[in-house]
């Protein structure tokens, strides 16, 4: 949860901030969740085309470019992003 204090500047502090490591966790968490979305759908047998088509293969690289984001920012460590 997100707590806001105001302080003698009249500025507003966010107290919890997500840091570059948590972002970069949610990247790859999102990625990887893409590429599982992507075998499921295999799974399932939706689209025309037998094992990985050309819309799958696509996301599949998108999802990859997102992990590799994601692991970029994994070393930054725990300055706000």
């Amino acid at each position: 949860m997100l707590k806001l204090i105001q302080n003698t500047a009249s500025v507003i502090v966010a107290i919890n901030m997500v840091t570059k490591r948590q972002l970069g966790l949610l990247f790859i968490l999102m990625g990887v969740g893409a590429i599982f979305a992507m075998f499921a759908i295999d799974l399932i047998g939706a689209g025309q085309f037998q094992g990985i088509g050309p819309a799958q293969r696509q996301a599949l690289v998108v999802a990859g470019l997102i992990i590799f984001v994601g692991a970029t920012l994994l070393p930054l460590g725990n300055r706000p992003a």
